[in-house]
């Protein structure tokens, strides 16, 4: 679970995303991740989100944009076990 600023643009979030996923694919393993914009606070400020899921950190993300990356609209495979030996 990852809390990022309100005003993180949706290339930014969709990045950290891909990232995510690709060390899945690269690993040969099912991850996730919950990326939660959290409106009103910044970096280092901590969030409740209350019961059973806790609390997290809001963290920096990148100043650069990663959206030409994003524009591309890559296709990432699934993995595909019956291509290994």
């Amino acid at each position: 679970m990852l809390a990022v600023p309100g005003d993180t643009p949706p290339d930014v979030i969709s990045s950290i995303i891909a990232d995510e996923l690709a060390i899945g694919v690269a690993n040969n393993k099912t991850t996730s991740v919950r990326v939660i914009p959290v409106p009103g606070k910044k970096p280092g400020d901590i969030v409740h989100f209350g019961g059973l899921l806790g609390s997290a950190p809001v963290m920096r993300v990148t100043g650069a944009s990663p959206s030409k990356f994003i524009q591309r609209r890559g296709r990432v495979p699934s993995p595909i076990r019956a291509l290994r030996n």
